[in-house]
């Protein structure tokens, strides 16, 4: 797929979800995100066995005012309003997710229904927000057109 066409793609708020990003595809869409000007956010959940564990995690690595609480609420509130961080679109680029996966599956399962609600928002509002995992194998798409 080309530059202007994985653009397309992702400034197409239809399109996003959550998604399982191969590591090849990762730099291709980083730059296609900067060019569409969209902030890209990137996560390392590295550390997080837990829902707790994971939401501080966020927090800070997606720098969230300090209202942001720490709980699911919390997460979807700061998902869904990026004044402190305006763009044209935003991608969250999550990595090292395994640990929480297997050591909390009900605690990712979490995250996602909160990524979901907040995709559907802003999609509702015609912006793009896009959440991809480094994830080697598991039941989340991946991006079709960079597999």
């Amino acid at each position: 797929m080309g530059r202007d066409e994985l653009l397309s793609l992702l400034e197409n708020p239809r399109q996003s979800g959550v998604y399982r990003l191969p590591l090849n595809g990762q730099e291709a869409v980083k730059q296609a995100a900067r060019v569409a000007g969209f902030a890209c956010l990137d996560v390392n959940l590295e550390d997080a066995g837990s829902i707790g564990s994971a939401l501080e995690r966020l927090g800070r690595d997606l720098d969230f005012p300090d209202w942001y609480g720490r709980n699911l609420d919390a997460l979807k509130d700061c998902l869904t309003d990026f004044s402190w961080c305006e763009a044209a679109g935003y991608m969250l680029i999550i990595r090292n997710a395994e640990r929480l996966l297997v050591a909390a599956p009900e605690a990712f399962d979490a995250l996602n229904e909160v990524f979901a609600a907040a995709i559907a928002e802003w999609r509702s509002q015609d912006y793009p927000l896009w959440v991809f995992y480094d994830l080697r194998a598991d039941e989340r798409a991946t991006l079709p057109t960079l597999a």
